[in-house]
């Protein structure tokens, strides 16, 4: 805060709430337009941005930004917001169990940074790819879900990496404790095994 020389602590927590229950979400400038005026607050946008720059500068959250996989490109709009550690998210937005998929999601996302990846939000013509990363000359797609109930899920998830034609690793990440082997090339991960292994 003293860094910073900020002196709305209160809108502060607000907006670290905000993407508390945000994680996993597209933060678009037009929803944070939306959660001011709920807030009965006024703040430009440029403030908002602001904090939002401070709180990534303090680690506190990482901002990941889309990634057109076939045109090559960094999108400049519509990024996601990731929590460098889970306790600061939890200490702010007690755990709730329809919360389970952003946390995975989140979790997925810590371990590929840890393991020295630069982590995009892959977009492939109109399909998401959870997480396209980088690694020097290597690049791996992850999907992540926390169960896969039925076929439609099945094929949604594993689908939408069967449309990129390429031959580097990708694979989906469950919680299903039976998860392994792979489907037409694609890895299926337990997600304890995907966290306790060096990618």
């Amino acid at each position: 805060m003293w860094r910073y020389n900020i002196r709305d602590v209160d809108f502060l927590n607000r907006l670290i709430i905000f993407l508390a229950e945000n994680t996993g979400n597209y933060v678009s400038a037009k929803k944070i337009t939306d959660f001011i005026k709920s807030q009965k607050l006024h703040l430009s946008i440029n403030s908002v941005q602001n904090y939002l720059h401070y709180l990534v500068n303090a680690f506190f959250v990482d901002q990941v930004k889309r990634y057109d996989i076939r045109g090559k490109k960094v999108f400049e709009v519509n990024e996601k917001y990731f929590f460098r550690d889970l306790g600061l998210k939890h200490a702010v937005l007690p755990f709730q169990p329809n919360d389970l998929g952003k946390i995975m999601e989140n979790l997925v996302y810590n371990h590929l940074i840890v393991n020295d990846y630069k982590v995009y939000i892959g977009k492939f013509d109109d399909k998401e790819i959870d997480f396209y990363a980088v690694r020097g000359t290597e690049i791996l797609y992850v999907q992540v879900a926390y169960l896969l109930p039925d076929q439609s899920t099945y094929e949604r998830e594993f689908g939408n990496l069967l449309k990129i034609e390429d031959n580097y690793r990708k694979m989906v990440v469950t919680a299903d404790e039976f998860a392994q082997g792979h489907y037409k090339g694609i890895e299926h991960i337990y997600i304890l095994d995907f966290l306790t292994r060096k990618l």
